[in-house]
């Protein structure tokens, strides 16, 4: 399946020219937005922090993990209907777009420093000073970060 750039003047006309053709033809096509996926700088930092917070709060990776989906119900809990019935499921992290991985984890790292149970201070992407001490923090409590289900 082709990827045309619609803000490119010449991509946009062979796209109107493909879908014209396709439409003259009566062929069925499925058309849709394609948004950047999260980066791996951004993944990276994720689960840095979740791991950090961890740390900070005793609870394990995949429990913050849970924790930061929960804050975060709006971009990762999806509906979805088979068979008649309606169904409810938690997307994956790569699901998501740039924007939306800024968003939940500005939200997230927000909700952690003002948590009147716990408040953990998260540095911002833009501290990578800050990353080290974490990563010496984490592997630490290495131990202490998985579930021993």
């Amino acid at each position: 399946m082709k990827t045309y750039n619609t803000s490119n003047p010449l991509e946009k006309q062979q796209f109107l020219l493909r879908a014209n053709k396709l439409a003259e033809k009566g062929k069925v096509v499925q058309m849709g937005e394609r948004k950047p996926q999260r980066s791996l700088k951004q993944n990276a930092y994720l689960w840095l922090i979740l791991a950090y917070w961890g740390t900070q709060t005793g609870y394990t990776k995949e429990e913050a993990e849970a924790i930061y989906k929960d804050i975060n119900k709006d971009l990762y809990q999806c509906s979805k209907e088979a068979y008649g019935r309606e169904y409810t499921y938690i997307r994956h992290t790569y699901e998501l777009d740039t924007e939306q991985m800024t968003q939940s984890i500005e939200r997230f790292r927000n909700w952690s420093a003002m948590n009147e149970a716990c408040p953990v201070y998260i540095p911002a992407p833009n501290e990578s000073y800050y990353f080290q001490e974490m990563e010496m923090e984490i592997e630490k409590n290495k131990e202490f970060m998985y579930s021993h289900d």
